[in-house]
């Protein structure tokens, strides 16, 4: 049994298939198998992954070309997992080479933690740096991002196999069980990540180490670029269902996320409001009452104030000030944009004012 079992998703990605692998081979920390997941691939990435296995048995192909989309292939993986941590890494990123050997250590610090991330950097399709991708840090920072946006980058991450095992945790499923049976949420791709670590993270049970794990790498087929508009779609249904999950969990009342959530602010029809005070207040109450009071807290609900004011000066000066006294992370610009569109009737009209029934 390695100390750490890696699943690697690939379909056709023959592209970029080598460096990944190369990455992982390169790591300081040695005690690791990988779990090449393919999905059915035509265009020799499951030859070259079966070349790797030749080179070094630690590298494992299996092939599962009727998993039911990417939650479906990555559950087929934790189903052969044999380890303590199991780690996802995407057949086109790029590990830095001390990857294994800072989560483990942030593990080691933080032992009742089941998912650990990081931060990354982003690179183009021929490896150019063009950005970064910086995460919330600390347990009661990741939990108060999830009910908006997902906290956890996905591919960075590592899980503890035990609580995976024990927790019932898999990809697209609702393993916290508090719903009614017949409401319950199943997620199958587009969003499936979010859905399983905005759980843990309702928990108390996820955060991000500071530093850089991996090379994301952005080439224009991400399923963020490809599928964008259903992508954010399924990722305002999580928002909500967690919502409602959070909320009987700790007998609380029920907020709506969705006029504040990153991904709400494309989809949300404010039908020319621009007050929304009082539904930040019920949320703020909600949120206080259920995860505690916290600077991590206070620090996710000062941002999301800027959106309970459709009024643009009002809105870009909330967030001005706020970015003064704290550093951005990442999609919150982005965020500020979609909720000064928003407030024009039309614009990019798609209203999804109807929730998952109560």
């Amino acid at each position: 049994m390695a100390t750490i079992d890696v699943l690697l998703p690939v379909k056709n990605g023959i592209d970029y298939l080598a460096a990944s692998l190369d990455s992982i081979c390169m790591q300081t920390f040695r005690d690791w198998r990988v779990l090449v997941l393919d999905h059915g691939s035509t265009d020799g990435s499951l030859e070259l992954a079966e070349d790797y296995h030749r080179r070094d048995p630690r590298i494992e192909v299996h092939s599962f070309p009727q998993a039911e989309g990417l939650a479906g292939l990555l559950n087929c993986g934790l189903e052969i997992s044999d380890c303590k941590y199991v780690m996802r890494h995407d057949a086109d990123d790029v590990c830095f080479v001390d990857r294994m050997e800072i989560v483990l250590a942030a593990f080691k610090r933080q032992p009742d933690c089941v998912a650990i991330s990081g931060q990354s950097s982003v690179i183009n399709g021929a490896g150019e740096v063009g950005g970064n991708i910086k995460m919330p840090i600390g347990r009661q920072r990741v939990a108060a991002a999830s009910f908006f946006r997902n906290p956890i980058t996905h591919p960075a991450a590592m899980m503890d196999f035990a609580a995976v095992q024990k927790l019932g945790v898999r990809y697209g499923s609702d393993f916290l069980k508090v719903m009614p049976a017949d409401k319950r949420l199943q997620v199958n791709s587009l969003a499936e990540d979010y859905f399983m670590f905005g759980q843990l993270a309702i928990l108390g049970k996820c955060t991000n180490v500071p530093s850089q794990l991996i090379q994301y790498r952005w080439h224009g087929s991400n399923v963020s670029a490809t599928r964008f508009r259903e992508q954010v779609e399924v990722s305002l249904d999580i928002s909500r269902y967690l919502t409602r999950s959070f909320c009987i969990m700790h007998d609380l009342p029920y907020f709506d996320p969705a006029p504040f959530c990153n991904h709400g602010g494309i989809l949300f029809d404010v039908n020319g409001r621009t007050d929304f005070s009082d539904e930040f207040a019920q949320m703020a109450y909600t949120l206080r009452r259920g995860l505690g009071a916290s600077e991590e807290l206070e620090r996710e609900l000062i941002f999301r104030k800027a959106a309970s004011t459709r009024q643009d000066a009002a809105l870009l000066w909330r967030y001005f000030q706020f970015q003064s006294r704290n550093a951005p992370e990442t999609g919150e610009w982005n965020a500020i944009r979609s909720w000064l569109i928003r407030r024009f009737p039309g614009k990019g009209s798609m209203s999804v004012a109807g929730e998952l029934a109560a």
